[in-house]
């Protein structure tokens, strides 16, 4: 009977594991599903597109299937000043933005985290950019450098800009519009990580003799890194993609052009799906590279 008691225990024990791992599949189910749809789908017929040939007949937009690898290289070669302004202007706007939300996050989560109704009022306004439309704010940025403005008279009255030299069209138009529109996305990671930091690390600090730059420095910024990791990925990547504040429409000229115009232009204008989902490719290809390298020379691989 202990034997049959002992057989039976060791079944039970090893059905557990099984039943675990089929409510683990079910549970995972619908997101596989969706990102099998939404996300790999998408991205192998991309590849496909990349790789089409012209189709025999000639007429534009037609193409056919094929194995075409010399498309990435024309990207390349007919897009490269764009594509290499596209990561100069991500990188600089993300920078920007970076100095500009760094102090407005140590404020909300360290000096006012004692002060819920001023916590609470000042992320308000933080998060209050995402209640209007990407297109309205940079729309907003278009109106506040045009060549009428009272911003841009001012540059012309002390210097800064020649009397036909204009804001709307020059890379700093675009870089501005890039770090606006996108300092609430700096702002909320880093402040996620400072409201947790734990103060009296800080007090250890000034009791050891260290002055509040050597505190910050060894103290405050490294336990705060996560969010600014975080932050700078999530401005650095859509930056680098964005085609609305480099648009002659908007902030951009004939000068300011980044890669996601180019695909733009290729998909709906021209017409050339290969060298429009060629550069898409490159693109993403680029970040992965890009944001791999920066998470672990940060120390921070855990977030990947």
């Amino acid at each position: 009977m202990a034997f049959v008691a002992l057989g039976q225990g060791s079944a039970g024990n090893s059905s557990a594991p099984k039943k675990a791992s089929r409510v683990a599949f079910i549970l995972l189910a619908p997101g596989m599903i969706y990102l099998g749809l939404f996300f790999l789908t998408p991205l192998v017929s991309l590849v496909i597109t990349s790789l089409k040939t012209a189709s025999f007949t000639g007429e534009i937009g037609m193409y056919d299937y094929g194995f075409q690898v010399s498309n990435y290289a024309y990207a390349l070669d007919q897009y490269l000043p764009q594509i290499t302004r596209s990561f100069i202007y991500a990188l600089i706007a993300t920078l920007m933005a970076l100095l500009i939300s760094y102090p407005i996050a140590y404020f909300i989560g360290v000096k006012a985290r004692n002060k819920p109704i001023l916590q609470a009022f000042l992320l308000t306004l933080v998060i209050a950019p995402f209640f209007i439309s990407f297109l309205l704010r940079t729309f907003a940025w278009k109106q506040i450098f045009s060549n009428e403005s009272p911003a841009t008279q001012f540059l012309q009255s002390i210097g800064v800009l020649a009397p036909d030299q204009y804001v709307i069209g020059s890379s700093f138009a675009v870089i501005a519009g890039l770090t606006y529109n996108f300092i609430p996305f700096m702002t909320l990671p880093i402040y996620t990580s400072l409201e947790r930091l734990d103060t009296r690390l800080v007090e250890a600090g000034a009791d050891l003799y260290a002055t509040p730059v050597q505190t910050f420095w060894k103290v405050t910024f490294p336990l705060s890194l996560p969010g600014v990791i975080s932050g700078t990925l999530l401005t650095f990547i859509p930056i680098s993609g964005d085609y609305v504040s480099a648009s002659r429409d908007f902030l951009g000229g004939s000068d300011t052009a980044m890669i996601g115009n180019v695909v733009e232009a290729n998909f709906f204008r021209i017409q050339d799906y290969p060298t429009a989902s060629a550069l898409s490719v490159m693109l993403m290809a680029a970040i992965v590279v890009l944001v791999s390298v920066y998470v672990r020379k940060s120390g921070t691989e855990e977030l990947l």
